[in-house]
């Protein structure tokens, strides 16, 4: 199959269409899927080349599409469910964690959904209110739901397809504002990293970033930019089950951890990984867990939203202070 190089949502697109080509039981269904491609055209061609059967444009009712798809998960199908933009899934969250996340245990796992359901998640792109979200942990915090995030485009080839093909219900998260980086993808997807694993995305010695999403390649571009001291970077990948083998290893390596999301930092997904890191590594840490993130406030207007992400110098800093303990 080869290397090509494809933007994040064009691999997206790509893995979609791989899955759909390998099973006749995968369906596609959100708002503005079919005809228009998707809001980020991820869906882009893919009724024209599966149907309206398989490619569906639903109604504007968030709840409507995940109550559905449960139904066809039931009779045997695996919907990918489209939430156009992060904050339009609540409308959907009873259906997600009342149903979708405990009908396998309520069913003593005799019954599977295996629905996959795609957030686009996170700001950066200058959208008005509702639109630049970062709800992870929300669902983190449900079990019963795979909960997982892609960074780079392949990452979102290979993801897209193990989540479709994953017995329990997937949230995969991607990061809007990188749906344009273009990076090499491997078209052949059997040596993939497995869903639920974190990888080093860069090696270091002195401090251990943990990222996901979006936050990823800032965490990188922090590094890069940091000329005096080693950084390592963690793409956790899984949000949930967690990773803990690569996220422990690393920091009980270098004993000083930041960890960057977008999620305002009180409560955060972070939280949860400070939390672990502290108990499972105390004996072997330098310096507190440090979080950076947004603030404890409804995301702002986009004129404003730089001010709130987390950007190259707030993880700088974290790592100047991690590193003066």
């Amino acid at each position: 199959m080869g290397v090509e190089t494809l933007s994040l949502s064009r691999a997206m697109n790509e893995g979609l269409r791989r899955a759909m080509e390998d099973d006749p039981k995968v369906l596609v269904m959100g708002e503005d899927v079919g005809r228009l491609g998707g809001v980020f055209r991820v869906t882009d061609g893919l009724q024209k080349d599966f149907g309206e059967s398989r490619v569906i444009d639903t109604p504007l009712a968030e709840s409507g599409i995940v109550g559905t798809a449960i139904g066809l998960a039931l009779r045997g199908y695996r919907p990918v469910c489209e939430i156009q933009f992060d904050g339009f899934v609540f409308p959907a969250f009873n259906q997600i964690t009342t149903q979708l996340a405990k009908m396998r245990l309520r069913s003593l796992g005799t019954l599977e959904l295996p629905v996959v359901i795609r957030i686009p998640f996170g700001g950066g792109i200058g959208a008005a209110e509702h639109h630049s979200e970062s709800p992870e942990a929300y669902f983190t915090h449900t079990g019963g739901l795979r909960v997982v995030a892609c960074s780079n485009p392949s990452d979102a080839y290979t993801m897209i397809q193990q989540a479709i093909s994953c017995p329990d219900p997937v949230i995969l998260f991607e990061p809007k504002r990188r749906y344009w980086d273009r990076a090499p993808v491997e078209l052949d997807p059997s040596g993939a990293v497995p869903l639920g694993r974190a990888v080093v995305a860069r090696p270091g010695r002195d401090v251990t970033l943990l990222a996901y999403g979006p936050a990823v390649r800032t965490c990188l571009e922090a590094a890069q930019a940091d000329e005096t001291r080693s950084i390592e970077v963690v793409d956790v990948r899984s949000l949930s089950p967690l990773d803990e083998e690569t996220v422990l290893s690393s920091v009980r390596r270098t004993g000083r951890c930041v960890v960057v999301h977008e999620a305002p930092v009180f409560s955060g997904y972070g939280a949860e990984l400070a939390a672990r890191i502290t108990e499972r590594c105390f004996y072997d840490l330098r310096a507190p867990v440090l979080r950076v993130g947004g603030f404890s406030t409804p995301y702002p207007p986009s004129r404003l939203e730089r001010h709130y992400l987390p950007d190259l110098d707030r993880v700088l800093d974290a790592v100047d202070r991690t590193m003066a303990w």
